[in-house]
């Protein structure tokens, strides 16, 4: 690791450090958008390159797997390789597998470039922050730090918008050939903002195999697991239980590591501390929120009222309103509102809208999800801005690399928990409303003579479905309000932010 450039010292940045930080911010926002951005095109996609419903999901699975396995590698990397040079051949590569995905013509290309887009992708994230915290005097990092937390919900937000978009103004090709413009913009922005660094292969020496290796088996064995588990159902598939395995597997090589290496391949021995464990556990559950919300919404105006896929992406995107809004103002909020005050009332603002839009009915159409969308932005400005800021305040300098790789690979695998949380509670739930809703109006009841007089028995069996449908949504928004409300005490273990301090995060 180096200390933080001469940048820090100086009263403002300069143009060349504005614009590697725009590099930064562009990169996040661009491997964030990757995420999700195929999901409203996923469809036609699977027609385009003959695959079924169950081979198609590994277009988005593919990409999640790499970009988290390279998450908290990107620290190592970039001390052998240094930032800019580490960029330049990530972006470059990012463009060539997204051409290569647009391109592609049968599943198992698709399924390659999206690998190659995670891992690339996934090295833009983490290093954002760095450029935000090496470039930038520490009254200006907020501004940096702002933008940065920015791309974390837009990315999502925006994903499936102008993925939905694409496909049907143009071709599903587009969503990866729209990289292709935006790469070529970041590049010259990486060449024009950041300088070249020595290249230090003496690293390579030292490096921790038993914690590279790890990492590449559990991270992205467990992964798998929590994204087709649901679907492969569960340990009942041998694929799901050899996977596990390799879990434990993994991880366990990790611990050999951190006990053995000379300089493990990232430090978890932070997870231990008051303020970083916490701010990571947050991480995780807030990442298992935004995502599993910015599924459940579109999901079910798709499937209750009707709504196209375009549709209910501008109600989805409604929530990143607010974010942009605010945005300029988290400089000055940041040194005036104490973080751990901030994040604990976004995790109950975030709480309260959850439970909130578990009041469903049949009837409910998107207008009714407009406020709980914009105030859900509103909670997503401080419960995910402000823990960004207390994340990188919570560990010393020297720690700062492992730090940023664990918190922005827990945000990612907090999603893919959330989702693998829906799909399982999702089936279970339907079941068994089905079932007590069957009950409640059998053939010897009056109330389910008149149903069945009134409506006839395929008419029955058809609202009693959708009715179950609703009730299981509203489970599911329930159980992501009360999980928020639960984690507001864990805000109160943050490390509050010096006034005067900017941020502490370097490679």
């Amino acid at each position: 690791m180096s200390d933080l450039t001469t940048a820090g010292a100086q009263e403002r940045a300069d143009i060349g450090a504005w614009l590697a930080v725009a590099a930064g911010t562009i990169g996040a926002l661009m491997a964030t958008l990757d995420i999700s951005i195929v999901n409203t095109s996923l469809p036609t996609i699977q027609g385009a390159i003959s695959a079924s419903g169950s081979e198609g999901t590994w277009v988005s699975t593919a990409y999640l797997v790499a970009e988290i396995i390279m998450i908290p590698l990107v620290g190592w990397f970039t001390s052998i390789l240094g930032l800019r040079r580490f960029l330049l051949v990530m972006t470059s590569l990012f463009v060539v597998f997204s051409m290569w995905c647009g391109l592609a013509e049968s599943l198992v290309v698709m399924i390659i470039g999206r690998v190659g887009q995670g891992f690339t992708g996934g090295a833009m994230i983490p290093t954002a922050l760095t450029i935000v915290a090496t470039r930038l005097p520490p009254r200006q990092q907020a501004v940096g730090l702002a933008l940065f937390g920015m791309t974390a919900v837009l990315g999502p937000v925006l994903g499936p918008v102008v993925g939905g978009w694409l496909t049907e103004n143009l071709s599903w090709h587009y969503v990866f050939f729209l990289n292709l413009p935006i790469g070529i913009g970041l590049l010259t922005l990486i060449l024009l903002g950041l300088t070249q660094s020595r290249l230090d292969l003496s690293r390579l020496r030292d490096t921790d195999v038993f914690g590279l290796l790890g990492l590449i088996l559990g991270l992205g064995a467990l992964t798998v697991v929590l994204e087709e588990g649901q679907r492969e159902r569960w340990f009942e598939s041998d694929m799901i239980s050899s996977l596990s395995v390799v879990c434990v597997i993994g991880f366990l090589m990790i611990m050999a590591g951190q006990l053995y290496a000379h300089q493990p391949i990232i430090r978890l021995k932070i997870l231990l501390t008051r303020s970083f464990g916490s701010a990571f556990t947050l991480s995780l559950t807030t990442g298992a929120a935004l995502y599993g919300v910015l599924y459940l919404v579109p999901q079910f105006l798709t499937e209750v009222p009707g709504y196209n896929p375009e549709q209910s992406g501008y109600i989805t995107a409604l929530s990143g309103i607010p974010m942009i809004m605010l945005l300029a103002m988290f400089p000055v909020l940041v040194r005036k509102i104490d973080i751990r005050i901030a994040v604990a009332f976004g995790l109950f603002l975030y709480g309260a809208t959850c439970i909130a839009d578990s009041l469903l009915s049949p009837e409910t159409a998107g207008a009714q999800f407009v406020l709980t969308q914009l105030v859900r932005g509103l909670a997503q400005f401080f419960a995910i801005l402000f823990l960004n800021q207390a994340a990188t305040v919570s560990v010393p300098r020297e720690y700062a690399a492992d730090a940023s790789g664990l918190f922005n690979a827990a945000r990612n695998l907090g999603g893919s928990f959330g989702l693998a949380l829906i799909s399982t509670l999702q089936d279970r739930r339907q079941t068994l409303h089905v079932e007590r809703l069957s009950e409640s109006i059998s053939a010897n009841s009056m109330l389910g003579q008149n149903a069945l007089h009134h409506l006839g028995l395929a008419r029955m069996i058809e609202a009693i479905a959708a009715q179950a449908v609703v009730l299981t949504y509203a489970d599911l928004y329930r159980i992501f309000g009360v999980l928020m409300l639960l984690l507001i005490p864990l805000a109160f273990l943050l490390t509050t932010l010096p006034k005067d301090a900017g941020i502490s995060m370097s490679h």
